[in-house]
């Protein structure tokens, strides 16, 4: 199981600690200050890209001296630096993309962010991208069938519609089950559920459904 790490250049409370990862088997791109990132957890990320605007003159150098790609582009460009990342991403072929860094500070970056993900699951569905910092993990869900595992770390879970309405959500082993609901846009009502079986199932028919894994603390 390929899995792709793009380490961006968030707030560094909002990055995930990497250590639950096999390095071996996992591949790590930095987006601009996100390869700084990924330094301060001991990991040289097999790629850094972006336009590196936020990093000084001393810290780029470091980056172009400690990384084996390294692609620069300039600062007025269409794409953000966090979308470069996702590209070069594509190209190692995984099954699991995971953002981090890309949560906190600036909310345009996060919905950016969101976006994104949105975009790219939608046209690669055999590819699992998530968001992840350390309180929480966001998933987007395209219609079909799903089974979730309990996760101590992870305890509470919500579900809202992402630009369309999702009709026909059943879900089962749950503190709140439902069977055939409908999600309409702007509503909270499917806010903070709890898994209480061990595996858990969720279904719908149609929709993108974004899915909040979340801890207090």
């Amino acid at each position: 199981m390929k899995t792709v790490v793009i380490c961006a250049g968030g707030p560094i409370a909002e990055v995930l600690n990497l250590a639950e990862f096999d390095k071996q088997d996992t591949i790590f791109i930095g987006a601009d200050k996100g390869a700084l990132h990924l330094f301060k957890q001991g990991i040289i990320p097999h790629e850094a890209v972006g336009d590196f605007d936020s990093v000084s003159k001393s810290d780029y150098e470091k980056i172009v001296n400690s990384v084996r790609i390294v692609d620069r582009f300039r600062a007025e460009k269409d794409e953000t630096d966090t979308e470069l990342a996702m590209e070069r991403a594509l190209v190692y072929q995984p099954e699991n993309v995971v953002l981090t860094g890309v949560t906190g500070g600036r909310l345009d970056h996060t919905e950016s962010a969101l976006h994104l993900m949105y975009r790219y699951q939608t046209k690669h569905p055999e590819i699992t991208f998530t968001i992840r910092n350390p309180l929480n993990e966001l998933t987007m869900l395209t219609s079909g069938n799903y089974e979730l595992n309990y996760n101590e770390r992870l305890p509470y879970i919500s579900f809202f519609p992402f630009g369309q309405l999702v009709s026909g959500l059943t879900l089962e082993g749950f503190k709140f089950n439902v069977v055939k609901a409908e999600l309409k846009v702007g509503t909270t009502k499917f806010t903070s559920n709890e898994l209480v079986e061990g595996v858990c199932t969720i279904s719908f028919h149609e929709g993108i459904c974004l899915m909040v894994r979340s801890s207090d603390a």
